[in-house]
C-alpha cells in the first residue's frame, strides 16, 4: 500500500511515488532531492508534473514548508527534472 501524500502547489493528495520529495536533512539543514527515503528530516512533496513545480517556485512554497531561508539550490535542482 502506498502512502498518500499532498502537493504543496496543487493541494492534491496523491501516492507518494508519483510526486518529488524534498528533505530538509535534519542534522544540516541541507535540502536535497529526496526520491528513495534515505534522507531523515522535515519533508515536502510536489508532483513531478511541471506546473506544479512552476508554481511551487514562483510561490516561494518550499520555504514555508520546510521552514527555510535559502531555497535557491534546490530551486535550479527542480527546474532540471
Amino acid at each position: 500500500m502506498n502512502k498518500k501524500r499532498k502537493c504543496q502547489a496543487c493541494k492534491a493528495i496523491k501516492d507518494a511515488d508519483l510526486m518529488h520529495k524534498i528533505t530538509k536533512e535534519a542534522k544540516t539543514n541541507k535540502l536535497f532531492l529526496n526520491p528513495d527515503s534515505k534522507i531523515l528530516g522535515r519533508s515536502a512533496y510536489v508532483c513531478k508534473n511541471p506546473e506544479c513545480i512552476k508554481i511551487l517556485l514562483k510561490k516561494k512554497l518550499l520555504k514555508g514548508a520546510l521552514k527555510v531561508q535559502d531555497t535557491t539550490e534546490i530551486e535550479d535542482i527542480l527546474r532540471t527534472v
